[in-house]
């Protein structure tokens, strides 16, 4: 990948100087004789309308309404030319009431100023007529007095103007009051002077704007408390759609703005800039260019002038100033931050685990598409699965007395078993990993330097690997590797940068980012603990359940965390074996109360008394403590009035005491809410007012049941007739261990990797057939395609190749002497081998099984030559020789684990057999021989002991337990090991002593 390179203008900290930073005076326009003739007019017709045809229809037709109740003989009646008449007059009546509706709803919000006018159920071109005759008469009114040459506020969302200042300053931290009012009032003046000047705009661009004479125009409005402008609310008023939002963008990318910036992605705009809008656009706060414009100043002129210029025609000739894309892509340059639009995506970026890889897209061969898409929720349930498994071995194991288990976990099967393989495509651990890291060196340098960890609202990971951090203010030069985003709230840090990042011995600094979806094939992780309230969601309860689902499972097995508490209210009481020490579930709304209430007075004293202004400085650094771990709250039922008011004002500290509250809500009007969300039927989680419309990151009911199942079946406690006595897991495969059962192809895994019975195939293509010959022998229940391919080409694969590799496969492995070909396709569609085909872990694992629970039970001498010559088997690891590089996908297996137990059993197994006929020598040889392989076992050490105590010698007694201190190191002995050893060497310690 080629690095990144950092021009003067990118890694500048500061966003370009606007051309025109002092406004110039406004002037207002004066209300022309056109005017008053057009407002009387209008206010001629409303009366005509609103009061004229209803006493025309009461005098002349009569009241619409029956003069008594209805009765049978209404219908018996005969239909004259009078009934069709009276059916007229109803359905004028009809259309008066929502004409007048109409009318009410736009007077209200005009004079009002708060919120977008209300659409009354079919009215379409009733009130487009209203709003139109009501702008009109209210043109000279002090409605709109002060805005020129439109009425901009009316219809406009300003739903924040009637919030506290306190609540406003929530909305947006870390922007000092004085420096947003002096944007403000920077964006209103040139709003304005752009406004006034489109009428002149036609005329001084010469013939080149000739062609807009019909054209409008938008001005994007600045912030009003919480309220700030999008393109997503304007398509809505002026196009009827929202979505349309990408018609906008398109007539006005790259074009010149009169600040001098450009537009570069949707939902980076800023106040006072210029929208060209398509033909249909229809609403009073468009803007037309006249062909007389007032008169303004020639600065002004020039701005507008310079715009229409940049239009397409100008695009298409390549003219002004050009702006190179870099192709490590990153975020949009010399974009300023927008404090009321705290989340905002990094455009133009390549998702690698964000979509199917290339040829795949097209078909999922049956595998649930939700798992597919999340890699990041698919590594860390996978990882939490893999351990949740090997402690389930290894507590069968310590916990077993006298006879032997078997070391295999249940195979899944059904809709688990596709989970499963879901998971094995899906996840992208290396991202998991570099993120980890990134996260852990970046507070590691900051404590170094001695500079707190900034707050950081959000993540985007580019599909090249690069992670930007959005920040809720600027924070200074970031530390090296660090680099300035594409404005000083921006930090970023390219892939290759974070690959050389080691292990950091600090913790977590941003445990609580979660992913919510993907934008531009970048993927957006929000810091739940961070925000300043609560984040809503809304939209049907089936689909916010999916969204609440997927954040609690990543949430709790991801691996970018150290501790976190997450609490469940109304959904997800089947979640908690993911991780049954983060994840809790609360029956209602007064245990959540009563639980986080004194929770947050807790942190809040704890805060005070170790005067640090949030969890962050506590966090790491010389004070890191595990008490400012973050608490996430998943609240999926939408609380009442009073529980709403009641949670804003618990919320409102939240995200200085790493606490943060996601709601599930019917509406959009939830007190306390900072950010709003919607996600839609389609899977499209909508924020307009942060400029975000994602593919979101869902988990639904069927996978999360069938991932939940991996989780139960792989505890050991689940089961309630598991324990030491219950009958084992036969292995998913057993062998004839006879002489007539001698295989066709037989290929040695433990130790190096060997293969009898095949010709070495070519040299090019003979690592990947070993591998995947390798992956078929140690999942002989079946592997899916798509896991063979993600295995052997994490970072993605053609169909086309992934089918030659396969075909090559079968052709190397050929067929059975009856035809059979060795590698077949069960009926679920996975690829399986051939009893003919085995590996000398199958036959260690039949010789195993049949010396402690077959033919060895009830025959000593078949149990012990059976447990010799499994003994005999073991050469060293799995695979010792593998290549650097390949074989990956052995991270997700516990056969690493499962080796070494079933080795370990091995030689307990054969001790024992010694022992009964005190063979201490043999005993000891076959002890010796396991430990080998499996040198981390405490029970072959403590076998080991005994033995060595049967022979009578101190001495070598003595030389063992010394040779078990060294290994042990500064740990020291682990307890078990130092009692057993005061039971049969009591003067051990004296011997450790002096030899020290």
């Amino acid at each position: 990948m080629p690095r990144r390179r950092t021009t003067s203008s990118s890694s500048s900290t500061a966003p370009s100087a606007p051309r025109n930073r002092t406004p110039q005076p406004v002037r207002v326009r004066r209300r022309s004789f056109g005017d008053f003739v057009k407002a009387f007019l209008a206010f001629l017709v409303l009366l005509v309308l609103v009061v004229g045809v209803p006493l025309a229809l009461a005098t002349q037709i009569g009241w619409p309404l029956p003069d008594g109740a209805p009765s049978l003989d209404w219908l018996q009646r005969e239909i004259t030319v009078q009934t069709f008449l009276h059916i007229l007059t109803v359905i004028v009546w009809f259309a008066w009431a929502q004409f007048t509706a109409c009318v009410l709803v736009e007077v209200k919000a005009a004079l009002s100023g708060v919120g977008v006018p209300g659409r009354v159920p079919g009215s379409g071109p009733s009130q487009l007529l209203a709003r139109q005759l009501v702008a009109a008469l209210l043109l000279v009114g002090a409605t709109a007095a002060s805005l020129t040459p439109g009425l901009s506020q009316l219809g406009q969302s300003l739903e924040g103007n009637q919030k506290p200042s306190v609540a406003a300053a929530q909305q947006t931290p870390g922007i000092l009051a004085q420096q947003q009012e002096q944007a403000a009032a920077t964006a209103n003046a040139l709003a304005e002077q752009a406004g006034q000047a489109g009428q002149d705009a036609a005329r001084a661009d010469g013939g080149s704007s000739a062609a807009h004479g019909d054209t409008k125009y938008y001005r994007i409005q600045p912030p009003e408390g919480r309220h700030h402008d999008s393109l997503w609310e304007v398509a809505e008023r002026h196009l009827g759609d929202g979505r349309r939002y990408k018609e906008i963008f398109e007539l006005n990318k790259d074009r010149v703005q009169p600040d001098g910036s450009r537009l570069s992605e949707a939902s980076l705009i800023r106040p006072g800039w210029i929208m060209e809008m398509p033909g249909d656009a229809r609403g009073g706060e468009l803007v037309e260019m006249p062909d007389e414009a007032p008169n303004v100043s020639e600065q002004v002129q020039q701005q507008i002038s310079d715009y229409a210029q940049t239009g397409d025609h100008a695009q298409g000739s390549g003219g002004g100033d050009a702006q190179v894309s870099l192709p490590e892509q990153r975020p949009a340059p010399a974009t300023p931050a927008n404090p009321a639009n705290p989340v905002t995506p990094v455009p133009g970026t390549g998702g690698e685990h964000a979509a199917p890889v290339a040829g795949q897209e097209g078909h999922s061969f049956g595998l649930p598409e939700a798992l597919l898409a999340a890699p990041l929720l698919a590594a860390g349930l996978l990882g939490a699965l893999g351990r949740r498994r090997r402690q389930a071995m290894w507590q069968s194991a310590l916990g077993a007395v006298g006879g032997r288990r078997g070391m295999e976990p249940p195979t899944p099967t059904g809709d688990a078993q596709d989970a499963q393989d879901a998971l094995l495509v899906g996840a992208d651990p290396d991202g998991v990993r570099l993120l980890d890291r990134s996260l852990r060196g970046l507070a590691a340098s900051l404590a170094a330097e001695s500079r707190p960890l900034p707050v950081v609202y959000a993540a985007w990971m580019s599909g090249n690997g690069d992670l930007h951090l959005q920040l809720a203010q600027p924070a200074g030069k970031p530390p090296t590797p660090w680099q300035q985003g594409q404005d000083q709230t921006f930090w970023m840090l390219a892939r290759s940068d974070a690959e050389g990042y080691e292990e950091a011995e600090t913790a977590a600094p941003y445990p609580g980012l979660v992913s919510l979806g993907t934008m531009d094939d970048s993927r957006l992780l929000l810091n739940l603990e961070a925000v300043p309230g609560i984040v809503s969601l809304g939209g049907t309860e089936a689909d916010r359940a999916a969204v609440f689902a997927s954040v609690a499972a990543e949430l709790a097995t991801n691996g970018w965390s150290d501790r976190m508490t997450i609490t469940l209210v109304g959904f997800g009481d089947d979640l908690t074996p993911l991780a049954p020490n983060r994840i809790r579930h609360l029956d209602g709304f007064e245990d959540l109360f009563e639980t986080m209430s004194a929770e947050t007075r807790q942190r809040r004293g704890a805060l005070g008394a170790a005067g640090h202004d949030s969890v962050l400085t506590g966090r790491t650094g010389p004070a890191q403590h595990t008490r400012w771990a973050p608490h996430l709250v998943l609240l999926a039922a939408q609380p009442s009035d009073d529980d709403a008011l009641r949670l804003a004002e618990l919320a409102a500290d939240a995200g200085r005491l790493g606490i943060g509250y996601l709601v599930g809500t019917q509406g959009t009007d939830l007190p306390g809410a900072a950010w709003e969300m919607e996600i839609t039927r389609e899977g499209r989680l909508l924020a307009p007012l942060l400029g975000l419309e994602l593919d979101a990151q869902m988990l639904p009911t069927a996978q999360r049941r069938a991932v939940v199942e991996l989780f139960t079946d792989a505890d050991p406690g689940s089961d309630p007739e598991g324990g030491p006595g219950r009958p084992a897991n036969a292995p998913p495969f057993l062998v004839d261990i006879s002489e007539q059962g001698r295989p066709a192809v037989y290929a040695r895994l433990v130790g190096s990797y060997e293969i009898i019975g095949l010709d070495t195939p070519d040299g090019e293509r003979s690592a990947l057939l070993h591998e995947a010959l390798a992956l078929l022998l140690l999942h002989r229940e079946g592997v899916h395609p798509r896991v063979l391919s993600s295995a052997l080409w994490p970072r993605g694969v053609t169909a086309d190749v992934r089918d030659a590799l396969l075909e090559r496969l079968r052709t190397w492995l050929g067929s059975d002497p009856d035809g059979t070909p060795r590698l077949a396709t069960d009926a679920t569609g996975r690829l399986t081998l051939a009893k003919s085909v085995v590996s000398d872990l199958d036959v260690l694992r039949s010789l195993y099984y049949e010396a402690t629970q077959g033919r060895g039970v009830d025959s000593r001498q078949v149990r012990g030559r059976l447990l010799t010559d499994a003994l005999v088997l073991v050469r060293g690891p799995l695979l010792a020789d593998r290549p650097e590089g390949r074989y990956r996908w052995l991270t997700h297996e516990i056969v690493d684990a499962q080796l070494p137990l079933l080795v370990a059993d091995t030689g307990l197994a054969l001790c024992e057999f010694h022992l009964e006929r005190d063979r201490a020598e043999k005993a000891i040889e076959a002890l010796n021989a396991a430990l080998r392989t499996a040198p981390a076992d405490e029970r072959l050490w403590h076998e080991l002991l005994r033995a060595t105590h049967t022979t009578g010698d101190p001495a070598r007694l003595r030389a063992l337990a010394a040779d078990l201190v060294a290994r042990s190191g500064a740990r020291g002995l682990p307890p078990r090991t130092e009692a057993l050893l005061d039971e049969l060497l009591p003067t051990w310690r004296e011997g450790v002593s002096a030899a020290g």
